[in-house]
């Protein structure tokens, strides 16, 4: 991957397997709540509010997303555009928090998707270009055996971590909730949760 592509000054690292997972389990859970049928998720929202609940200042921002999937997971089920390696590599799009490029990369061989993640995660953390780093990691399957990999990371402005469980205790980065992002994303107003 590291020769393919050059990072931006922010880069957004996305578990795609664990993004479709949570965004499909809260449009389960949220539909009956606002007693209607959810539309699929607007993937260029959520990418924003996740930048914006980052830190990132609308304006003229380069932010690089880099998805990582697994083989035979090509697709995330809740939201639009979905398809990891047709319409999600290698596109982009701007809007007022700034330009926006995506990535979709899956292991090769015998490397697993956490593996892929890490060694992603690293590479950012290592690269004089990148200032912010935001993150989705998969919380069930190994987001604890990132912490060795973000003690490494420094000199960056900020480093965020989304997820639906905020930490036990305090560590070197922030942490945000990937629900109210992705709330955003189907449209879910504030009063319609009452």
């Amino acid at each position: 991957m590291e020769q393919k592509i050059k990072f931006a000054p922010t880069v957004l690292l996305v578990d795609a397997v664990y993004l479709d997972r949570v965004g499909r389990d809260m449009v389960a859970h949220f539909a009956p709540i606002v007693n209607r049928e959810l539309p699929k998720a607007d993937l260029a929202v959520l990418l924003e509010c996740l930048a914006l609940d980052a830190g990132v200042q609308p304006g003229e921002s380069e932010i690089q997303v880099i998805f990582i999937y697994q083989a035979g997971k090509t697709k995330m089920e809740f939201c639009k555009p979905s398809g990891l390696e047709t319409e999600l590599h290698n596109v982009g799009f701007k809007s007022a928090v700034g330009e926006f490029s995506l990535y979709a990369f899956q292991p090769s061989g015998m490397a697993k998707r956490e593996d892929l993640f890490s060694e992603s995660l690293q590479l950012a953390g290592e690269s004089k270009e990148v200032k912010r780093i935001i993150f989705v990691p998969d919380e069930e399957d190994y987001a604890p055996a990132l912490e060795e990999v973000i003690s490494e990371i420094k000199g960056k402005e900020s480093i965020t971590r989304f997820g639906m469980n905020p930490p036990d205790y305090e560590h070197d980065y922030g942490f945000e909730l990937l629900g109210f992002g992705i709330l955003q994303a189907l449209g879910i107003r504030s009063e319609e949760l009452g």
